[in-house]
């Protein structure tokens, strides 16, 4: 009769401890009691389950990061690109987020895959290599419309990768190359035609006083004189060859 007092006494002490519950201050239990729930999530702190009558389940409300994973994704211009992203996101209601959805997690990884899929092919590969913050943006709102009758908040999604084909990075390598060419020809135009206006401005001031070519001539000749070179070269003005030759035709 003794023995059979410290057993039953025994087991209720088990299970008064088996009822005890702790939990962080990141986490809420959701309660059911004979399988209803109880619409005010528990913690954090010391909770008492009292079970099979009452059954508890933890959630977790810090952060998510998912890391969605390589999605093939043909854009609105047709090329084929591996893009994967990165979402972040928390449980802000813990009885939706058990009650409404089967597995919250694996469903926002699933809808993260098909949103990223939908969003990212209506756009052209320029778009997305050059507008990631504007596709960031509606990827998030996107998800965080279709999570919040989970209870869910999409706080943040980045694009984190473009995987181009090698056919398409050699292409773009071309285009880029022809860019900088096309670049270096209007700069070389523009300067040579900057320095064309110089000089039809320096021809009409030389026309007006005759004496400054002359002047010219001596600057470069002492300009040559500076580098100490052994051949002189003396310029002739055009317009003494060109009475030269007058001359010779009137003879």
């Amino acid at each position: 009769m003794g023995q059979a007092w410290l057993l039953g006494l025994l087991i209720v002490v088990v299970y008064l401890f088996s009822t005890i519950n702790i939990l962080k201050e990141y986490e809420r239990g959701v309660l059911f009691r004979l399988g209803r729930l109880v619409p005010d999530a528990s913690g954090p702190g010391l909770i008492f389950v009292f079970w099979p009558i009452w059954k508890m389940v933890r959630v977790s409300l810090r952060t998510v990061t998912l890391d969605v994973p390589p999605q093939d994704i043909i854009t609105h211009d047709n090329v084929s690109v591996k893009v994967n992203a990165i979402v972040y996101f928390r449980v802000m209601n813990a009885p939706r987020a058990i009650v409404e959805i089967e597995n919250y997690l694996y469903a926002t990884s699933q809808l993260s895959q098909t949103t990223l899929r939908s969003v990212l092919g209506e756009v052209e590969l320029d778009d997305l290599l050059s507008k990631r913050d504007k596709l960031n943006i509606k990827l998030q709102e996107i998800l965080d419309q279709h999570t919040d009758a989970w209870g869910i908040k999409v706080s943040l999604v980045e694009v984190k990768q473009v995987d181009l084909p090698e056919v398409m990075q050699r292409a773009m390598a071309k285009q880029a190359e022809a860019e900088r060419e096309k670049r270096a020809k209007i700069i070389h135009a523009d300067g040579e035609f900057q320095a064309s206006a110089k000089l039809a401005d320096a021809a009409g001031i030389i026309s007006k006083e005759p004496i400054a070519i002359q002047l010219r001539y001596l600057q470069t000749l002492t300009e040559i004189g500076v580098e100490k070179n052994t051949t002189v070269v003396f310029p002739i003005p055009i317009d003494f060859i060109k009475d030269l030759l007058e001359i010779k035709k009137r003879e």
